[in-house]
Order: structure tokens, then sequence, then C-alpha cells
């Protein structure tokens, strides 16, 4: 049985985009203990991938983490997956702010050794003794008691963007560096403080709060459903906002604005603006901010160097990243000498700019015109199916296609696609048709042709056409 994705982002986008129907972004989590997470994991998959849910997951012994897209029509459908486990009755569904048909693209439930990395021995504490939970309107009024620390236990490219006034933001990568680091920031506060913690949808306070009543804390809150509740529960209720700026997801969206406070800077140039971006290179991929103006002007790069690599034939860029291991030697968030304006640690409460603000700006013509791209513009690329994978011969790099569609010809451009080889394009240069170097493929040739990466059985190929 099927239980992996057959489709790429780009021909998930084009079926969402087809069907034309609302699609509800949403997070969830639950503590449990799960005999069989593998098991676990495969059951959740057959259920949701009938019902089009998308998103990505994470289980382990200790529960699941969920951030998903779904159709809204398979809602109570969905409600009903959840309802056949025990520890999922009437579990809190945090609805994002600001929905996206395309915030996922894919159904990702991996097995981990926990659902959020957090370093911590949990054999050496309860981690059911929680601290107290606190809806918005109750977080707003321990907020305002001066015995109140709250500190922000998301990442530093979290906060960047948007915190709660006078909250303590780590300067941290993962969560797990955070925890010691005030543990030790508020060793002479443990009985005479409140220590109110906060994250993105509440799975990270869950954790620390146990730990840190474990190591002496008397009063231990958190807020409920994280940044994510909050949000919602201020606009329902009509009250006071005092977390500023957007709050960082981890989606396709990366950030959903809860007030028009814009706290953070591109970080290339230093103009007000909250929006991330990936590094166009996938030798770098950092993640940064980055405004209109230096995303055309650097070609969604964070340097000129990786803009330049990106106008190297794809054969030089594969060279360049050989040998070079995935995870944070890659994917690093947001920290280089490059990005000049880049701050984290203690962040100003102070609003550098609003988003309304600079949105009259532009339509004034006061900044540049370059619009930034759409989230399903830049993933939409105009293709057509012209034939599939048949084999790959390791020892020489070589590929082998039946062309069954449509003509290839030297000089067109092509995207070859897959679940594991992921989107690769290329432009043909050179091949040979049924054994002979041509020109032209028609349908039902079979051509092979030199790749600078492997293909598998799987995988399509198309050609693309704008």
């Amino acid at each position: 049985m099927q239980l992996y994705n057959t489709l790429s982002a780009e021909e998930r986008a084009e079926l969402i985009d087809q069907a034309g129907k609302q699609r509800l972004t949403l997070s969830f989590y639950a503590y449990a203990k799960i005999e069989d997470p593998k098991q676990f994991r495969d059951n959740l998959f057959i259920v949701w991938n009938k019902l089009d849910a998308l998103g990505r997951i994470y289980v382990a012994k200790e529960g699941i983490n969920a951030q998903m897209s779904v159709p809204a029509e398979n809602m109570e459908a969905f409600r009903d997956t959840l309802e056949t486990y025990d520890f999922m009755k009437g579990i809190r569904l945090n609805v994002a702010v600001e929905q996206d048909d395309h915030s996922f693209l894919k159904l990702t439930i991996k097995v981990r050794e926990k659902i959020v990395a957090d370093g911590l021995n949990d054999e050496t504490f309860d981690v059911t003794q929680i601290g107290v939970h606190l809806n918005a309107k109750e977080f707003n009024q321990i907020l305002d008691d001066p015995n109140t620390i709250v500190v922000d236990f998301r990442n530093h490219y979290e906060s960047e963007i948007g915190h709660f006034k006078g909250a303590i933001t780590p300067d941290v990568e993962t969560f797990r560096e955070s925890l010691p680091i005030i543990n030790e920031q508020l060793q002479n506060h443990k009985e005479d403080k409140n220590l109110v913690m906060y994250c993105t949808g509440g799975i990270r306070c869950e954790k620390a709060s146990a730990y840190f009543k474990h190591q002496g804390f008397k009063n231990v809150y958190q807020l409920e459903g994280g940044i994510i509740n909050y949000a919602k529960q201020i606009k329902e209720e009509n009250l006071e906002s005092k977390f500023i700026g957007k709050n960082f997801v981890f989606d396709h969206r990366l950030g959903e604005r809860i007030t028009d406070d814009i706290v953070s800077q591109c970080h290339q140039c230093g103009k007000p603006c909250d929006n991330h971006t990936n590094c166009e290179n996938e030798g770098c991929h950092l993640l940064f901010i980055q405004c209109d103006e230096c995303k055309a002007a650097m070609g969604n790069c964070c340097s000129d160097e990786c803009q330049e690599i990106i106008h190297m034939p794809l054969v030089e860029q594969v060279k360049l990243r050989r040998g070079v291991k995935n995870g944070n030697m890659i994917f690093r968030k947001g920290k280089s000498d490059k990005l000049l304006f880049k701050h984290s640690g203690e962040l100003s409460d102070t609003p550098l700019a609003t988003a309304k603000t600079l949105a009259n700006r532009e339509a004034s013509g006061e900044l540049s015109e370059t619009k930034p791209i759409a989230i399903r513009q830049k993933i939409k690329v105009k293709k057509v199916l012209i034939g599939k994978a048949e084999h790959y011969y390791v020892k020489v790099g070589v590929g082998l296609f039946s062309i069954e569609n449509q003509e290839v010809t030297i000089g067109d451009k092509i995207l070859i696609s897959g679940p594991t080889t992921g989107n690769q394009e290329i432009i043909v240069e050179k091949m040979f048709v049924n054994g002979s170097e041509n020109i032209l493929a028609k349908v039902g040739d079979k051509v092979t042709m030199s790749l600078p990466f492997r293909i598998r059985l799987s995988d399509k190929l198309y050609k693309i056409i704008s």
C-alpha cells in the first residue's frame, strides 16, 4: 500500500487550484504514550491521504506534533480520525489567523525520538506536572503584573519579526538551547516572580513548564494554545494585543500578521520589513528577512556569491554542493556575517513602521513598484508531461527516459520530478535517441542523456513551456 507522496509540490499546487475549494491551515499536539509509533504513523497516513490532508507531522513514543492543511469540507471527517484515539478526543485545533491554500503541499509524517527536540531526560522529572494554562485575557492581565517575567521560547528568527512586549527573547537557534539559558538567568527569582512563557502553538511550553517546575520555580504559567490561539481569541473577544508584529509559522507562508506593527528590518538594506525568504542558492538556503527591492535586485539571494552561483550551469552548482552535509551546515536560520541588519537577543518593542503605511507608500509610488512574488506564483511552473524515467546507469551517470506525449529537442528546458529526486531543471544540450545521437525525440522514442544527479523509476519528465 502506498504510504508516501507521489506528487511533487508543483503538481499538488496545480490540483488544489483546479479544485478551487477552501483549505484550512491548522496545528495541534498531544503528549501521550504511543507503543508503536511506526504503525501509528502508517495508520494516520492512510486515513489522512484519503481526505487530501497535507502537512508536516512528527510522531514519537511521547505523542504527536502536527502542522497541517485540510480541505474545509473534510474538517469533520478529519476530526473523526482524531477522535478514534483516546488521547486526542476533544483536542484543540489551532486554526491559522491567515489562510493560504498552499500552506502545505505534501503529507509528510515522520517518526522521531521526540515530537520536539528539547534535549531533556524525561525520566528525571514528571512531564505531567505542567504550569497553569492562561487564555488570552488572563495572559494580558498577568503581563501587567510587575512581578511577572515573560519568556519567548521560540528561536531568534521567530521572535525577531514579532513578540510580546517586554519579553525575554533568547538568542538561540533551537528550543533546547533556551532551557539552560533561562534557568541560569532566572536563578534568583524562583519564588518571587511569575515565570510566564509562550511559543507558537503551545507545545514547547508544555514541556518547558514541567521542566522549570522541576527546577524549583513556584509560579509557572503558559499561554494556552500559544500565539496562534491568542491571536484568535483577541480577535473574537476584541481584546488588546500585547503581541506586536508577525507570528512566524513553519509552512510556505513563513508568517501570519497579528498586528500592523513592523518591528524588524530587511537584513540587506535595513528598511522596515518582516518578510522571510530562503536564499535561492540550494547550497545555501539561508533563511533571512528580505524586502521587495532587495529581492528583485538580488534574485532572492542572500549575497553576491550566491547570486553568482544560481546563474551557473546546474552541473557546476551540484559540484559546489558535493560533500556538504545537509542540516545546519546549509540550512542556517538567519545567522550570517553578510546580513548587516540582522538583530536578535534583546529586541525593541518600538515599531519601525506599520504594514499599512508601507502599503500606502508602495501604492503611491514612493517605494519601488516591484511586487513580491506570491507563493502560488513561485510554485507554479507551466509545463507539460512528456515522459517518464526508465532507468539510471549509475557508473556513467546517464538517465533513460521513454517519450510518451510530446516531442523534445535540443535546447528545450526540461523538469525531472519525483518524491526523492525533487525538482531538477536542466536544458537538453545533448541526447541519444534510440541509441544514436539526435536533436529530436518523438513519441515512442527512448532517450538517454547525461545527468548530474540520480533519477528514480517514479520520476516524471516534463517540458517547461514558459
